[in-house]
């Protein structure tokens, strides 16, 4: 059982970090479904860990759509009847009317290897999002794109949480930005990680990494100022 704080949960083993949040009246959101086509950790969990009911799930929200945050969305919302949620920018790519741009460099070739395999099946989402929408009771987009042109933070200004999707991780306690060769616009990705900046946030939680429980805002403040400097 992996408790960030009461009332937020992250789901080990998934592959990218995917996010369990209580909200007030008793339901859950859920942000990003992990690479599992199954989903059985994160419903695993739901019921086991959280005592809950696979249809308490009524959101869930995808920082962006890539394969590793979007592959296990649609067998969930099928167990859940939860509404799926995306930026407008990447709501194609999860529909498969568009591709998304593909990696660059040798893991490029990597990856297109290997794609056949880890295809995530098309979702035309419930709900297109754009800056400032509220997700939930608790949380509200923040429009972060670079990583992908649809690229989506989440922030719950109650408990002081930026979810920041792949823009930041925190791997061994040093920020890092979007990786490059999964990146659309590395200039648009550093203007991103200036905008989560100027949230008033204690806990930075990522699409990969480990948390920041305490202090995040002023170490992606420090992260984002030494950006500027190279």
């Amino acid at each position: 059982m992996v408790e960030i704080i009461p009332g937020v949960h992250q789901v080990d083993g998934v592959n990218a970090n995917t996010y369990l949040v209580l909200e007030k009246d008793g339901s859950l959101t859920l942000i990003d479904a992990g690479m599992s086509a199954t989903g059985r950790k994160i419903l695993d969990y739901v019921q086991k860990n959280l005592s809950k009911q696979p249809a308490d799930v009524k959101t869930i929200v995808l920082t962006h759509a890539h394969v590793d945050h979007i592959r296990g969305a649609l067998t969930l919302k099928n167990a859940t009847g939860a509404k799926v949620a995306i930026h407008e920018k990447d709501a194609g790519y999860l529909s498969r009317k568009e591709k998304l741009p593909r990696p660059k460099g040798g893991v490029g070739i990597l990856f297109r290897l290997l794609s056949p395999f880890f295809r995530s099946p098309a979702i035309e989402p419930d709900v297109k999002l754009n800056d400032n929408d509220p997700v939930s009771d608790s949380l509200s987009v923040l429009y972060t794109p670079g990583h992908t042109p649809g690229s989506i933070s989440l922030y719950d200004k109650e408990k002081k949480i930026a979810f920041v999707g792949d823009a930041i991780t925190n791997r061994g306690g040093e920020l890092q930005g979007s990786p490059k060769a999964f990146t659309v616009d590395l200039q648009q990705a550093n203007s991103s990680i200036e905008k989560i900046s100027g949230l008033d946030f204690e806990i930075m939680l990522s699409g990969h990494g480990e948390p920041i429980k305490s202090g995040g805002r002023q170490r992606v403040k420090e992260f984002a100022d030494s950006i500027k400097t190279k």
